[in-house]
């Protein structure tokens, strides 16, 4: 079997004519679906409000829903559909019901956002403000599964899986937002990314009706079939253009994110430590780490200052907020504060979380710090009575039956060389020196 007949045999597998409807169905199908006149028009309305409470109410599951309900699709696949078959007159009605839909959309979500009392911008929300190149893929993806699904049997439930992956309605309904309260970078934002769905599913469906070779029309005028060419496709890049910028800073800034991450893990992570947040101060100069807990010493900070071209972070000064410092929580209460948009409840229950992990975090310490204290204080005693052998230091609380208080205190247990007694002045002179350098107001002295 030589290579000319192995492609021939893979090519039936992708092959969509056999699946393919009559055209003439297929033409009257879509050209049906452009229209937006009466049930389709209060389905539209109904769909808009019904994606506008998910958004404001941060409720992935009604905005599904709505999504599911919306007749978006048909004007958009009828724009591409139109282009592809060289028929003007479904491109004008095409257009002409997807400009009223569009305005019909965005004025029902304003109107329906200026009545709400909740005016808080959810993360569902704030979701559809930033597009990128990923919307473009999904957007072409979901405009070729449509068309495809459209114009061949079986279609099963693809057009409803289209009109969720491609979320045509939740756009809209932010650009309403935008327009309701003012914020103008959100309609925007939103727009732009309700006008790359339109553009890259009308041109996955102008190329799935070029490629399954429906019958075109014949311009009258070869300059008005160019004209329309170069139209769409100045469309294409000028739309692409954007989303290629925000793309590559989204990227970066991921990039960014994952290499500070893996900086704190691997440099700064320690045992009764906890890093709280981390952000970029002072026009992108200076890495601001807020932690909580057991301090970094200066000496753990000055390796990983060391570390950071490792992790691509040479160009950044390492600032370490201590989260035992009286100033630690007022630094944390801004960076939670912007964090929460500046909503007072919000910044309230997460600074009384913080200060209270902080409270946790040094009564914490108080039993953790004799874990690396006491290696070195086992150095030093050797050094005054090298018969001391071993050395174990501890947090005690005792309760008695006697009393409800509860003591407190340390104890240091002791182990000496061939088990040899400690006499009472040695005893003594232990007890004192270990007082002293554990810094213990009770200290107790067991010899094992």
């Amino acid at each position: 079997m030589n290579l000319s007949d192995t492609l021939n045999r893979i090519k039936v597998y992708f092959n969509l004519m056999p699946d393919k409807e009559e055209e003439r169905d297929i033409v009257i199908q879509i050209s049906n679906g452009v229209s937006f006149r009466g049930a389709s028009l209060w389905v539209l309305i109904f769909a808009t409000f019904i994606a506008s409470l998910g958004l404001n109410i941060n409720s992935t599951a009604v905005i599904i829903g709505a999504m599911l309900i919306s007749p978006l699709m048909g004007p958009i696949i009828g724009m591409g559909f139109a282009v592809g078959i060289n028929d003007l007159e479904l491109l004008k009605r095409s257009a002409k019901n997807y400009g009223v839909a569009t305005l019909i959309s965005v004025l029902t979500a304003t109107v329906y956002f200026l009545l709400t009392p909740l005016s808080e911008a959810q993360s569902e929300l704030l979701a559809r403000t930033s597009p990128s190149l990923y919307d473009v893929l999904i957007a072409f993806c979901g405009g070729a599964a449509g068309i495809i699904a459209l114009c061949t049997r079986g279609k099963g439930n693809v057009i409803p899986g289209v009109a969720i992956a491609t979320a045509l309605m939740p756009p809209l309904c932010t650009a309403g937002f935008g327009l309701a309260t003012g914020h103008w970078l959100y309609f925007l934002g939103a727009f732009y990314l309700f006008f790359i769905n339109t553009v890259f599913i009308a041109l996955a469906t102008f190329g799935g009706a070029r490629l399954m070779h429906f019958q075109r029309y014949e311009f009258k005028n070869a300059d008005i079939a160019r004209k329309t060419k170069n139209i769409l496709m100045s469309i294409v890049v000028v739309t692409m253009i954007p989303a290629i910028f925000m793309t590559i800073s989204i990227v970066r800034r991921s990039v960014f994110d994952n290499n500070v991450r893996k900086f704190i893990k691997n440099e700064l992570s320690q045992k009764g430590t906890q890093i709280i947040s981390n952000s970029i101060e002072d026009n992108g100069t200076k890495l601001r780490i807020v932690a909580v807990g057991k301090e970094i010493s200066e000496a753990t900070k000055a390796e990983a200052e060391r570390h950071m071209a490792q992790y691509h972070l040479s160009d950044y000064e390492l600032n370490i907020i201590q989260g035992i410092q009286s100033d630690s929580l007022l630094q944390l209460s801004s960076q939670l504060s912007q964090m929460a948009g500046n909503q007072e409840n919000e910044h309230r229950k997460m600074l009384e979380l913080t200060a209270e992990a902080a409270a946790l975090s040094k009564q914490l310490e108080t039993y953790t710090r004799y874990e690396a204290l006491t290696p070195d204080v086992l150095n030093e005693l050797a050094t005054l009575f090298p018969q001391i052998k071993a050395l174990s230091i501890a947090h005690t609380a005792e309760a008695s039956r006697d009393t409800t208080a509860m003591r407190q205190y340390v104890t240091a247990t002791l182990q000496t060389t061939n088990g040899l007694r400690l006499n009472e002045d040695d005893r003594l002179r232990i007890l004192h020196w270990l007082q002293t350098r554990v810094k213990a107001d009770s200290l107790i002295v067991v010899q094992r």
